[in-house]
């Protein structure tokens, strides 16, 4: 069995039992990790791969800005050198606060070309908070203040930011905001186009366009996962997109890996709590994938992420999770399918449901998923209580009672 038929594997859970022999037969589980270039390379124990065809190298394991929010300008700058230290260097800012981006840069300009920073396009901070927007002046504000405070004068990879409608998708693509994007690579400031989305036909548009070589994109087991009878397999659109990024040299760097924390507890999908290794294995194996941005707010968080370099193939299998999962245990869970449509009032009733779980599962919640929310074209709000959807569940996910929790989480 070659690499790309294992990955392949749409398996479902009566051959998970094996999964552990596979990992060992092809190396996946081993501490030598290869980068999806076959091409790898360590250094004090990082290990780095090839961003598709960009030909950066990148740490697999990155870090997302999430993690460092409402920090001070000091504790970014400390909490972040301690991860350039152990060999991080790659970064994704999508959240553009001075302070945060600053920090940033004081350990940034010591030395610029050691980085690979991948900086959002469409992400702006106002009145003391994220917000995303396509309003081309504020966009351009928003970036030049961000090389600023960076202190360097190009962007390795300029990211689209958050592209998950397909009418934004052809605001975008056929209006100022890829010009000014074009603009930006044709000066070098910005060296590679990305764009963010956590929309699998979006991310093959964008594919099909050209114009893209990176691509941000939701990767776990909880997203992943697909019920066919009573067998867990794999959601075979998302499975052809990290297919289609590994053939056509597409760098796919991932988001929510962990499920904004929530694969980390017993209230996961699967009925328990999954590693922040086992978590990062799965992301890390699929075809296409480069890199992981992990959110870490703490050293010891860091650390947790960084042991996915040098652990065993036996710390890494996250087989044995699912292997003693059951039906039973997505029952009242939403793993998004989104059997639940249609809704006459045309709530996106998997997005709200996967929202309200990306906050519960964190003390807080993030600015980036209250934003992300607050973008649906209809809220939890405006739930009419009707309880069509709970019929047509599979998973017996109380609805009604969600709509409620989340229009009390976020407001509307």
């Amino acid at each position: 069995m070659n690499r790309r038929e294992f990955l392949k594997g749409a398996f479902t859970i009566a051959a998970l039992g094996s999964v552990s022999t596979l990992l060992a037969r092809t190396g996946l589980g081993a501490g030598g990790e290869s980068g999806t270039d076959g091409n790898p390379s360590e250094k004090n124990g990082m290990i780095y791969r090839t961003l598709g065809r960009t030909g950066l190298r990148v740490s697999a394991i990155a870090l997302g800005v999430e993690g460092f929010q409402r920090r001070s300008r000091s504790e970014v700058r400390t909490l972040f050198q301690y991860a350039a230290d152990r060999g991080v260097n790659f970064l994704d800012i999508c959240v553009v606060d001075p302070e945060i981006v600053a920090g940033f840069g004081d350990v940034i300009r010591k030395k610029r070309d050691r980085f690979v920073i991948q900086g959002h396009i469409g992400s702006i901070w106002e009145h003391g908070q994220y917000r995303r927007t396509r309003d081309l002046a504020a966009t351009k504000r928003a970036f030049e203040s961000m090389l600023k405070n960076l202190g360097t004068d190009y962007i390795d990879v300029g990211m689209i930011h958050y592209v998950d409608d397909s009418g934004d998708y052809d605001r975008i693509f056929n209006g100022e905001t890829i010009r000014y994007v074009k603009k930006l690579k044709a000066e070098k400031t910005v060296r590679h186009i990305g764009l963010s989305t956590h929309n699998p036909e979006i991310a093959r548009r964008a594919i099909a366009g050209g114009l893209v070589d990176v691509l941000m994109f939701s990767v776990n087991l909880s997203y992943d996962a697909d019920l066919a009878g009573n067998a867990l397999t794999f959601n075979k659109e998302r499975q052809q997109l990290y297919e289609l990024c590994e053939r056509r040299g597409i760098g796919l760097d991932v988001m929510k890996a962990y499920a904004g924390g929530n694969l980390l507890t017993d209230n996961s999908p699967f009925g328990m709590a999954f590693t922040p290794v086992q978590c990062l294995h799965y992301a890390l194996t699929r075809p296409g994938v480069a890199a992981v941005m992990a959110g870490c707010r703490t050293p010891a968080e860091i650390d947790s992420a960084l042991a996915w370099c040098t652990a065993s193939a036996a710390e890494r299998d996250y087989s044995k999770v699912l292997a003693g999962a059951s039906r039973n245990t997505w029952t009242g869970y939403c793993l998004y399918c989104g059997h639940c449509a249609p809704c006459p009032k045309e709530i996106d009733i998997a997005s709200v449901n996967k929202y309200l779980n990306l906050a519960l599962a964190q003390k807080e919640v993030p600015d980036t998923v209250r934003d992300h929310y607050r973008l649906l074209k209809h809220h939890a709000s405006e739930c009419i209580q009707c309880g069509a959807c709970e019929k047509r569940c599979p998973f017996g996910v109380p609805v009604r009672q969600k709509m409620k929790e989340a229009a009390k989480v976020f407001g509307v």
